[in-house]
Order: structure tokens, then C-alpha cells, then sequence
């Protein structure tokens, strides 16, 4: 594994921001991850993993290792009449990722088609949308003990699944790197069209009966209406959380906002609100402060037009998240992982 000093993180992040790693390298394998540990040369250095660095905020030079998770390579383990398992190595691209299994009729994961990132960063973040989380059809996950060098298998329970959440966010946080995770698709489908406008998309084009791609493409559809492409314009996607209140502060909310969106969170008394539509209603929508803003048409993202830095779009964050809480008195959650 060939590592390489001083080198831009331009490229590895959706902002686009223009911050250096002390030191680069590409994971294409445990094995050679491993080797490169035992070498003990960077033993002295932390070391970042990223993936396709579409959740992340780099604020600084990054004074450690970076390594790209490069693991690839997607195959079925099992299969029943109902059911297949399919294990996808931690660097394969998530929305690659969505349309194989698209392509091949296994549902499940239709729903979060185009969301940015790989396979292995799909789990800790437990990435959703349109009322699909990745623990709907986690199996396991295979990661390294950068302690011990011992590869583990973590169910779903292990992962510890919350709403954008994760054991691997938390207490297992820098603790382990993930290799490979492993879904649990169906060969019959369950679709979910009630939630957003995806059922609105498949009316508009005259579907009775959708088919799986049919809703990845609503999906597909939806999004690249709403958010921008980070090929073009920097962007993490949602850079904040929706925010769940209990059923009191909810109530409060809809009394004083009666137009105010809402979604029932299942299993709880809590309700959820669009963080988008807090931040559109303060007035934040379409704002810009030189090449940092706030997309114009998707208030949830916060976009670098061309020479913003970390710095700049944390600040504009922090502006949001003291104005929404001023409004509203409801405090914002960055998804963003701020370094």
C-alpha cells in the first residue's frame, strides 16, 4: 500500500474543500491495512478513514493518515424462496450498490437510491429516506478491531441503530474499521411510496402498479429536483438532522405553527419535524455570504459555490442553528461529522 505525504483532500470530500492530509493512502484490502500496521511506520499518526467523503466537514489540514476505504466487490451468501443475502465490500459506492440490487429484483433498498457515499459509511450513519432506514435490511457487518486486529461480525443489535446513529459513532468511534456489510433483500417486494413525493412522481406518470425500479427512479427523480449535484456544486447533502420532540413540545409546535409539517416516529410518542422547512420559515433558503449559502431550493443543504472553507460554512451553521432555536425554540443537530 503505497502512502503519499501532503496531498489534497479536494477531491475526497463532496465540499470540495481544499484541505490537506499529512499523509494519503488507498485501503483495497484488510491484508494490506494490515501489513502496513505492523510495519508500525504511521504508528505514531492517527489515521482517518473516509469513504466518499460526502458526510463530512473539514474545518483544518488534517495532521494524520487518511485512508480511503477502496474495499470492493458485491456477492450473494444465501438465498431462500423469500429472501437473498448480499455482501458488498465497504468501498463499493452506495447508489451502485442500490441499482444492482435494482436491476436484479431484490428489494428493500429502492428507496435510497443517489443518497452520496459507500457501503461501508451506510451503517454509521444508518443513512434513510423516504421512510427506509438501512436497519430494515442490515444482516451484519464485518469490521477490524484496530486494537486487536481481529475481525468481527456485528448484527444489527450491535450496531446499535438510532436515527442517523450508530454504535460505530459513538463508544465504537476511531475503535474499528469497516470491511464489509451484508443485507437481507426481499425477492417480493413491500414497496414504500406513502412517504414524500413519491407517489405523487408514479401518479404524474400514470403507475398503478410500480415495480421496484419504478420507485428507485421516482426517488432518483425527487432528489436531483431538490438537491444538488456535488459535482457541481459542493455539498454534503442534509447537513442537519430532523429534529424528534415528544408529543408535548410537538403540540406546542403545531398550536403556534399550524401549517408546520410533521411525521409520527414509529414505536414512540415522539413526533419529527422537516429540519428544512425550520430553516426555510427563519429565512435561510437561497442565503448566501460569498461562496458559502444555503441551497435554494433544498434549505437543508448548505452549499460551497466555489472557495467557501470549512470554517466559513460551520460559521454560517452555527448562525442557522442559533436563529431556528430563536424562532422556534428547537435546537438543530448537525448530520455533518465537523473535523
Amino acid at each position: 500500500m503505497k502512502v503519499f505525504e501532503h496531498v489534497s483532500l479536494k477531491p475526497h470530500n463532496t465540499f470540495g474543500l481544499d484541505v490537506k492530509a499529512r499523509f494519503f493512502a488507498e485501503i483495497t484490502s484488510l491484508e494490506a491495512y494490515i501489513r502496513l500496521c505492523e510495519s508500525g511506520k504511521y504508528a505514531q499518526v492517527p489515521h482517518l478513514f473516509v469513504g466518499g467523503g460526502s458526510n463530512i466537514l473539514l474545518t483544518k489540514d488534517v495532521d494524520a493518515l487518511v485512508l480511503k476505504m477502496d474495499i470492493m466487490g458485491i456477492e450473494v451468501t444465501q438465498e431462500t424462496e423469500e429472501h437473498i443475502w448480499v455482501r458488498a465490500g465497504a468501498g463499493v459506492i452506495w447508489h451502485d450498490f442500490v441499482q444492482y440490487a435494482v436491476q436484479h429484483q431484490w428489494a428493500g433498498i429502492e428507496n435510497l437510491a443517489l443518497i452520496p457515499g459507500t457501503v461501508g459509511a451506510a451503517p454509521m450513519q444508518n443513512i434513510g429516506a423516504y421512510g427506509v432506514e438501512i436497519k430494515d435490511t442490515f444482516d451484519y457487518l464485518d469490521a477490524l478491531n484496530l486494537e486487536t486486529g481481529v475481525l468481527e461480525r456485528f448484527d444489527a443489535a450491535a450496531c446499535q441503530f438510532g436515527y442517523r446513529e450508530s454504535f460505530f459513532k459513538h463508544a465504537g468511534k476511531g475503535l474499528y474499521l469497516i470491511a464489509s456489510v451484508c443485507f437481507k433483500l426481499a425477492k417480493k417486494a413491500e414497496l414504500h411510496t406513502a412517504y414524500g413525493a413519491i407517489q405523487d412522481v408514479l401518479n404524474e406518470q400514470g403507475i398503478q402498479n410500480p415495480s421496484i425500479q419504478d420507485v428507485s427512479n421516482a426517488v432518483i427523480q425527487i432528489r436531483q429536483s431538490k438537491l444538488p449535484d456535488p459535482k457541481e456544486i459542493g455539498n454534503s447533502g442534509s447537513f442537519f438532522k430532523n429534529p424528534t420532540v415528544s408529543a408535548t413540545e410537538a403540540e406546542r409546535l403545531k398550536a403556534s405553527f399550524p401549517n408546520i409539517p410533521s411525521y409520527p416516529v414509529m414505536g414512540s410518542t415522539e413526533v419529527k419535524f422537516p429540519a428544512g422547512w425550520f430553516i426555510e420559515q427563519a429565512g435561510w433558503k437561497g442565503f448566501r455570504d460569498g461562496d458559502a449559502g444555503v441551497h435554494a431550493k433544498q434549505a437543508l443543504v448548505l452549499v460551497n459555490y466555489g472557495n467557501a472553507t470549512g470554517l466559513q460554512l460551520l460559521a454560517l451553521s452555527e448562525k442557522i442553528k442559533k436563529s431556528v432555536e430563536s424562532k422556534f425554540g428547537v435546537l438543530l443537530e448537525t448530520e455533518v461529522n465537523i473535523l
